[in-house]
């Protein structure tokens, strides 16, 4: 890669890096794209040369996120038979985890999808794959409404669940507790 474009590749990376830090200060709403510029030590001209907007980057963030995502499909212990509530427990644990390393951005996620339905439709888009993905692990199972939509609410009900957690000053249960009550609650829904 040419320096031009080893440059423009690290300001992108360094005005992601300050939007998230950003976002986990003022939240998403309330953050201006001048806030993340003059966070990454950037001309804000130089916020338009990658991002057409504010949500643009969210949506650049939610695709870095989709490929991070993928990469654990490959981790070892992942199994694909959610009639084996390790299977599900496997899934919770790593979606939780995941939630936790990346909590400003799915927090932005969340407002961002609230007040634009552009791009909440957009988001569904992209995370369309994953419900697929999901859907396929239920093999053998007859959720009500079928796998797509059991899918669906497979990840609301999780997704949910532990932003909940997390937004919880004094949750009533402890991380792994959590874990797995989420696990037999869903493994318990899908019929398995």
């Amino acid at each position: 890669m040419g320096t031009r474009a080893q440059q423009a590749a690290q300001t992108e990376a360094e005005l992601k890096a300050a939007a998230i830090r950003v976002f986990e200060r003022v939240g998403y709403l309330n953050t201006k794209i001048t806030d993340i510029t003059v966070e990454a030590g950037r001309a804000t001209g130089s916020f338009y040369k990658h991002f057409a907007s504010k949500e643009k980057l969210l949506e650049a963030l939610l695709a870095d996120l989709l490929t991070e995502g993928d990469a654990s499909a490959e981790l070892p212990g992942h199994l694909d038979d959610f009639r084996d509530r390790e299977a599900v427990r496997w899934h919770v644990a790593v979606y939780w985890s995941f939630y936790r390393q990346h909590r400003a951005i799915m927090s932005a996620l969340q407002q961002a999808a609230i007040v634009d339905e552009a791009f909440a439709r957009r988001s569904r888009e992209m995370l369309e794959p994953d419900l697929h993905h999901i859907a396929g692990h239920l093999a053998g199972l007859e959720p009500p409404g079928g796998p797509l939509v059991a899918a669906s609410l497979f990840a609301a009900t999780l997704s949910g669940a532990v932003a909940d957690w997390f937004a919880d000053p004094a949750p009533a249960v402890g991380e792994a507790e959590m874990i797995d009550i989420l696990a037999t609650f869903l493994h318990t829904g899908l019929g398995g």
